[in-house]
């Protein structure tokens, strides 16, 4: 997969459509996919791997471990998320009650881990930047789960970032050794921003993909008049699992709530 792969025209199709691999050659060691099922349609899968099935849109039930747990999304920007995390050998099946779309996320991680299902009451809205250089880096960040509430051995980090119309997010620019991808939608299918990938600036669209490798800082900018939404996903590396980012030196200074920056009057 290249850094930047675009969503397909006319969309994804029915079915799993993987849009990187843990097997590829880049060593990121993680698969991701889009899952659309038409109404009464089922995903089955006994899990080869720690996986995660996160609902994009729609109604469906999600199956494992003797238990049913009926879920919906209307609205990846107004609505928290519901998210299956299962360990190697879990069986899993994902049933639609009306169309809908899942994104999946797995790693080579073999070891059993509790099934673990989480509510959008489970996952605590995160108002990033208030206050920062005028509100203009305020996002939504929800940590769907990482090492603070993950078993020991699980090796995923996933959660979701909503980023306001003409606003930054993932800002100031970071970087961290750990390989991490993001999935991106938009208020309206002509939405679109900007991905910073070290010194590349990628144009985003409603579906695309992009991978960011060691060392890249990603900060990222939605176009005005357009909500972004990104999916992130996120492999610890063994011995050295992801914690917190590491702020690029040349921008920490935008993090205070009190930091002078250029506004002239003509803005007011």
């Amino acid at each position: 997969m290249r850094a930047h792969t675009k969503a397909p025209e006319g969309g994804f199709p029915a079915g799993l459509t993987l849009l990187a691999a843990k097997e590829d050659a880049d060593g990121f060691g993680l698969d991701f996919g889009v899952l659309k099922l038409d109404q009464g349609a089922s995903f089955d899968e006994t899990a080869p791997c720690e996986s995660a099935y996160l609902l994009m849109s729609g109604a469906a039930e999600f199956r494992f471990a003797n238990r049913t747990e009926a879920a919906a999304r209307a609205s990846l920007f107004d609505d928290g998320p519901t998210c299956l995390h299962v360990g190697k050998g879990e069986r899993v099946t994902l049933a639609a009650a009306s169309a809908c779309e899942f994104t999946v996320y797995r790693c080579a991680n073999p070891k059993a881990l509790p099934a673990r299902f989480f509510r959008p009451a489970d996952v605590p809205d995160e108002y990033r930047g208030k206050g920062q250089i005028g509100g203009q880096c305020l996002r939504n960040v929800r940590t769907i789960f990482d090492g603070t509430n993950s078993p020991k051995d699980a090796e995923l980090v996933l959660g979701e970032v909503v980023t306001l119309p003409g606003r930054w997010s993932s800002y100031p620019p970071h970087h961290h050794p750990q390989p991490e991808i993001y999935h991106y939608r938009f208020t309206e299918p002509q939405g679109y921003g900007h991905a910073e990938l070290g010194e590349t600036v990628l144009k985003v669209r409603h579906g695309d993909t992009v991978k960011i490798a060691d060392g890249f800082d990603h900060a990222q900018a939605a176009a005005p008049g357009y909500g972004m939404y990104y999916a992130w996903v996120i492999r610890h590396l063994p011995g050295n699992p992801y914690t917190v980012p590491e702020f690029t030196e040349a921008h920490r200074w935008t993090m205070a709530k009190d930091a002078k920056y250029w506004k002239p009057a003509w803005s007011e």
